[in-house]
């Protein structure tokens, strides 16, 4: 049995051509589950928070406490970067 699902051309997005394009993981749209999406800022800022009460207890200043911080420092803005982007998304009713 010979199908005619692919009868007409796809017509991409430019969002679509350039993931298409380029390959890059970075421009390519990923659906997570509602669980996963709406606990991301909280994994964020816990993980930022846990990473500078984690630098409380290193006793010398080893190679691994910038690391530590700029972990903390990425992750806190990250988590209230996008708590602010779905504040300022909600409709106001």
């Amino acid at each position: 049995m010979i199908g005619s699902a692919q009868s007409r051309p796809n017509v991409l997005t430019d969002t679509q051509q350039l993931a298409r394009d380029s390959g890059s993981i970075l421009v390519r749209k990923i659906w997570l589950p509602k669980a996963v999406y709406d606990l991301l800022p909280v994994f964020y800022i816990v993980s930022g928070i846990a990473a500078l009460l984690a630098t409380l207890y290193i006793s010398e200043w080893f190679w691994v406490l910038p690391h530590y911080l700029l972990f903390a420092a990425a992750c806190l803005h990250l988590g209230g970067m996008i708590l602010r982007r779905r504040r300022r998304r909600q409709p106001d009713a």
